[in-house]
């Protein structure tokens, strides 16, 4: 009989999960496609500890010192920038990824919480519109649902090169949640699978992307904020060619953002981690001279006011979330466990959103599933949750002796593994060491 000691374990490189992947492969033919985000375990914030004060620094009361949370995006070139009253905003996902009402619920909780939402593929819905206060609009390669007058009914327009879920990769919205109103909005055949452009028809580069961005500025009398998101890849030259090209805030998503639809080998394999891609980027604006002038959102595995709070300690002017904000408005909720599993799925697992038949009625076009979200107690609920996050990374702040968020830096930062420290640019904790640089 075999002790616990010698039964056979798995190989390192074919784990059960690598050896189904491949059976499924051989199986079908095709590559498998999920929602999402990366699952394997990345370097995150989880990294990074803040240093408060004490004695060299002295903290601040919370109950009689203001510590501020408010940012302005959009100061360089637009005649009306965005006041948010909170450096958190909602990420741009579609109508067609997700369902009217859940769309309407995510304005109506960004609206409560005075921030701004963002349109996402497949353009502008009357719900969403009607119940944000501050909308942003995305212009992608596909041009789905894009229409010259919902663009100017925008409050500022988001130029979309990359996402950190597939950079380089254009996404994909299955037959099943193409339904008669997504297909008439986004001018496709009803039912039928589409994939996304990866790349803008009219550009090739940096040069094309300056003319689009005076365009799009002419075309709004020059008053919307223009912004540029890449996925992170090559941070430091993306962004400063984004400034070039005359942009007002840069987007910047690393590779824990989710999707709608897509290759899991993309989700998985290309990208980098927005630890990794927030010092680059800040290092680029302050090299330009832009730092602060230039905003930039970060965005991609964002939970939490600690997660606000390391974000902006590293150079950031605000973030977007998207996954957290579904969650928050009641996606994949365990006690629809039952259903999730009849799905082949789990509650938590999040990677049947491109199925449409999301039992929550947030990920789906199935009238009968919309109706269970409430858009009204879902929005309150995001409207909590923001204003949870807006708390937290406030205490941090004053805990650091800050009275603005934004005075937050990489001083008040340590970091726990070495990997962390050499990305974040900050001294592994109890040194004064940074991995990779000269002394």
């Amino acid at each position: 009989m075999k002790t616990p000691q010698t039964l056979p374990r798995f190989s390192a490189t074919f784990d059960p999960h690598s050896i189904s992947e491949i059976r499924r492969a051989a199986a079908t033919g095709i590559y498998d496609i999920r929602g999402g985000g990366a699952k394997r375990k990345l370097p995150n914030f989880d990294d990074l500890l803040f240093l408060g004060a004490s004695v060299s620094r002295y903290p601040l009361e919370g109950y009689r010192e203001k510590c501020g949370t408010d940012v302005v995006l959009g100061t360089r070139f637009a005649k009306k920038p965005i006041h948010l009253k909170t450096p958190v905003t909602i990420a741009g996902m579609s109508f067609g990824a997700l369902s009217g009402p859940a769309k309407e619920s995510l304005g109506r909780g960004a609206n409560a919480a005075g921030t701004s939402t963002t349109t996402g593929d497949g353009g502008m819905t009357p719900e969403e519109r009607g119940h944000s206060s501050i909308l942003v609009y995305q212009y992608l390669p596909s041009r789905y649902g894009m229409n010259p007058d919902d663009l100017r009914k925008a409050d500022a327009i988001e130029v979309v090169i990359g996402q950190g879920a597939k950079p380089g990769g254009g996404g994909m919205l299955l037959g099943q949640k193409i339904s008669e109103r997504v297909a008439h909005m986004r001018c496709l055949p009803e039912g039928i699978d589409q994939r996304s452009a990866c790349r803008h028809p009219d550009w090739t580069g940096p040069d094309d992307l300056e003319i689009k961005i005076a365009e799009l500025r002419e075309i709004t009398d020059w008053e919307k904020p223009i912004y540029v998101k890449i996925g992170a890849t090559r941070p430091y030259y993306d962004v400063a060619l984004a400034v070039k090209a005359g942009a007002d805030v840069i987007v910047l998503d690393g590779m824990q953002g989710g999707t709608a639809a897509t290759q899991e080998v993309f989700i998985e394999h290309v990208g980098i981690p927005l630890l990794a891609a927030i010092r680059p980027a800040v290092q680029s604006l302050q090299d330009l001279g832009m730092h602060r002038k230039v905003q930039l959102i970060v965005s991609g595995g964002i939970r939490n006011g600690a997660d606000v709070a390391k974000a902006l300690a590293l150079g950031a002017d605000a973030v977007a979330i998207g996954s957290a904000a579904l969650i928050a408005i009641g996606d994949n909720d365990p006690l629809l466990e039952d259903e999730y599993r009849k799905l082949g799925t789990t509650a938590g697992a999040y990677d049947d959103w491109h199925e449409g038949r999301d039992p929550a009625g947030i990920t789906t076009q199935d009238p009968e599933l919309m109706k269970r979200i409430d858009p009204v107690m879902a929005g309150r609920r995001l409207a909590n949750y923001l204003s949870v996050m807006t708390m937290e990374a406030q205490v941090i702040a004053r805990a650091c002796g800050k009275s603005h968020l934004h005075n937050l830096e990489p001083e008040d930062l340590v970091a726990l593994t070495v990997e962390a420290s050499a990305m974040a640019k900050v001294p592994l904790a109890g040194t004064d060491w940074i991995p990779g640089q000269r002394y």
